[in-house]
């Protein structure tokens, strides 16, 4: 759908045109408040704000990751712009940090037998040890 904007008085699509007429009030007014708290995710926020005019006035809250709560009180008006105030309020509780696992690699038997290969192209060109370690040069100078 193609839509257009003229000067924030119009709207024109491609199958309708609507004429947006904007009711201007000298003295907007309103307050609205709202909370929210869920036992089942602990989730638990407020909001409140109220404008009188071209001043606006309010706070919310919540509950930061680490248990505390985060206060945020504003305001907003021509003469001052806008103001905002945070607070955390309660304890700062922190989960310890999680320690990686370390799982020690099996013990290396040592007093394992060395072998050489007997015999083919490699006979007496190294000595291995249990499952193929590589345990040195058997000795030989060419």
């Amino acid at each position: 759908m193609l839509i257009l904007a003229l000067a924030g008085s119009a709207i024109i699509t491609k199958e309708t045109i609507y004429i947006n007429t904007l009711q201007f009030q000298a003295h907007p007014r309103y307050q609205y408040n709202y909370g929210v708290s869920d036992g089942l995710t602990g989730d638990r926020k407020t909001q409140q704000e109220v404008r009188d005019g071209d001043v606006v006035k309010g706070s919310y809250s919540l509950v930061e990751p680490d248990g505390s709560v985060r206060v945020v009180e504003y305001a907003a008006d021509d003469a001052t712009g806008f103001n905002a105030v945070v607070k955390k309020v309660g304890p700062s509780v922190h989960a310890p940090p999680a320690v990686p696992k370390v799982v020690a690699p099996a013990p290396l038997a040592l007093g394992a037998p060395a072998f050489a290969l007997a015999g083919g192209p490699l006979a007496g060109h190294g000595v291995f040890g249990p499952a193929g370690a590589y345990l040195g040069h058997g000795g030989h100078h060419y």
